[in-house]
């Protein structure tokens, strides 16, 4: 599952109800569907050079499973501008698609996020992201805009 140089935007996994966290870290089931799906990646060898993570607790929590199956050689770091509420448009304008870059994050960001670098538009959604999930947009040959190459999901219902 080898590519050219891309970004990978993943979907937190699924978090604890703030009653039972305040922070909202991962719950049993989210540490566990990103350690399948972290896996999955490792076995495809996914080329991650470095995760950034919006700095919530479950988003850093979801990076460093990540991070601990990939072995990106940057590292992991929280990087400003990607609450879910962030303005997209300023984010892209500093993102390169030729880093092997993994962005960790929450929604409606990284779906609005996928719309602006596929379509030009951040209100066009062109991809519903799951909970641990991974999403591959890449540039191919003869496209003149990235593409989605491929999805790694928790979930295929």
């Amino acid at each position: 599952m080898q590519t050219n140089m891309a970004v990978y935007l993943v979907q937190h996994g699924k978090c604890l109800a703030a009653s039972e966290d305040p922070e909202k870290g991962l719950s049993g089931e989210g540490k566990m569907e990103a350690q399948r799906i972290a896996d999955v990646a490792a076995g495809y060898r996914v080329p991650v050079s470095r995760i950034l993570h919006s700095g919530k607790k479950r988003a850093r929590e979801t990076a460093e499973i990540l991070s601990h199956a990939l072995s990106p050689k940057d590292g992991v770091a929280p990087a400003g501008g990607m609450k879910p509420l962030d303005d997209v448009r300023g984010f892209a304008d500093h993102l390169r698609l030729d880093q092997d870059i993994m962005l960790v994050g929450h929604l409606p960001f990284l779906e609005r996020l996928a719309g602006l670098l596929i379509t030009g538009n951040p209100d066009r959604t062109v991809f519903k992201l799951q909970n641990s999930g991974i999403l591959c947009i890449d540039r191919v040959a003869d496209v003149d805009h990235p593409v989605i190459r491929w999805a790694l999901m928790p979930s295929i219902g």
